[in-house]
């Protein structure tokens, strides 16, 4: 039987490069990070820094298995506890749900995974009281920067291959950042296109969480927090008997899995979360409109974040990051400022209705990408209809009979005010319930 192979990690302290190494069929791969270096020698050295480096090598290892996703994954070379089998059982079967959807493949509850003993970790690292924000250059990591700088809580940004909007929002924080190249092997680009060999979506965030846990151990922080909002836990489509989530490393139930992952690693030290777990999409365009700061500085189209390429402007105007965005933006601003940071009003220009029709469950299923749920979608266009600025444009004033006609008004109206509510599901520590401070005009 076919099966994928990872090697033990490597970590050079003078450098700060960790190297991790895979073998599948007769290929092997060498991906190579650089975590920098000022670091404290005991830290590298030490048995949690260790242990994170081997889950690391588990979770990266997504990238390279998808070439020709084998039935069977030897993992006997690193030491993993309980906790992270579980994970990275997730990890290449949840997390890889959009890959298998899209290329027909099976493998849920079919993957073999060999491992080494339940590994028992021997703390000796001590987890300093300092917080890492993941920054992706979008909205939502600037909501959170936004509610902890209002509430004068200091905090580190952090980014994985950071460019584009990641740089140009991250400038505007005014923190000293932590970032971490990832080179991945040059060999796995040049068997993406051949005959033989899958490609697709791989959990991205699970890789920058599992970069950002060795860059706790090394650096000394005790939390990393993410900015993912509720509705990144509703699935995309039926397949192979369960639900797919093109978000699956987004969703809570992730969070919960390698939260406690991590507790494992560092001896309940070391916390993950999402600060902004309570909000829905719609709530976090409220809470993004109320400051022009990063206007000009951030984006949510993923055309700028694809391997191996620089991007383009900042927004593309053609994907559902881009409708989405603009969508759950509008109705807390003036077309006018919405067209200024996006390039286009995409809500007045109909060759789009297919593509929002999608978006509000109104054909197809929702789309691969990261948006908000279809309610949520279908409510933000209904609710412009009713706002002066917004009800002549083209997307709002076509689609608003078909809203009702399909969902009926009252849900459509009911389901706004739901979505400016926040939940009770979620793991965000009390220091960070930040509820009047997110009230606030």
């Amino acid at each position: 039987m076919e099966k994928f192979i990872i090697d033990s990690a490597e970590f050079n302290a003078e450098t700060g490069e960790a190297r991790f190494h895979y073998r599948l069929s007769d290929h092997t791969f060498t991906e190579r990070l650089e975590l920098g270096v000022g670091f404290d020698l005991e830290r590298a050295q030490s048995n949690d820094f260790a242990h994170l480096l081997d889950l690391a090598a588990a979770i990266l290892g997504v990238s390279y298995f998808k070439l020709k996703a084998p039935k069977q994954i030897d993992l006997t070379a690193l030491s993993l506890t309980a906790d992270d089998q579980v994970l990275i059982k997730d990890v290449y079967e949840n997390g890889l749900g959009e890959f298998y959807t899209r290329n027909d493949l099976k493998r849920f509850g079919q993957i073999q995974y060999d491992f080494a003993p339940a590994y028992e970790v021997q703390h000796d690292l001590d987890w300093p009281a300092k917080s890492l924000v993941l920054i992706g250059g979008g909205k939502d990591s600037l909501v959170s920067v936004d509610l902890l700088t209002r509430a004068n809580i200091p905090f580190t940004p952090f980014a994985v291959n950071p460019k584009g909007p990641i740089i140009t929002s991250t400038d505007q924080i005014e923190q000293n950042p932590i970032f971490v190249r990832r080179y991945l092997s040059p060999n796995l680009f040049e068997l993406n296109g051949q005959p033989g060999f899958y490609n697709g979506h791989v959990p991205s965030t699970a890789i920058n969480s599992a970069i950002a846990a060795m860059i706790a151990a090394l650096y000394g922080y005790n939390e990393i927090i993410l900015s993912n909002e509720r509705s990144a836990s509703e699935g995309n489509v039926e397949f192979d008997g369960r639900e797919v989530n093109h978000q699956h490393s987004k969703s809570f139930d992730f969070e919960q899995l390698i939260a406690k992952s991590f507790a494992t690693a560092s001896h309940n030290n070391l916390g993950y979360f999402s600060m902004l777990r309570p909000f829905s999409e719609v709530r976090i365009g409220q809470l993004f409109a109320r400051t022009e700061k990063f206007d000009q500085h951030f984006s949510s189209c993923n055309e700028n974040f694809k391997q191996n390429q620089d991007g383009p402007k900042r927004w593309c105007t053609n994907c559902p990051k881009c409708h989405f965005v603009s969508l759950i933006l509008a109705p807390f601003m003036s077309p006018e400022r919405l067209t200024n940071i996006v390039g286009k009003n995409v809500l007045d220009d109909d060759a789009k209705l297919d593509a929002f029709r999608e978006l509000s469950g109104l054909s197809g299923h929702k789309p691969w990408e990261c948006v908000g749920e279809i309610l949520e979608a279908a409510a933000s266009l209904w609710h412009l209809a009713h706002q002066d600025a917004w009800q002549g444009a083209a997307i709002v004033k076509i689609l608003k009979p078909e809203l009702e006609a399909f969902y009926g008004a009252p849900a459509l109206e009911s389901a706004w005010h739901e979505l400016l509510q926040d939940a009770n599901t979620h793991n965000v520590p009390e220091k960070y319930q930040l509820n009047e401070i997110a009230r606030a005009s």
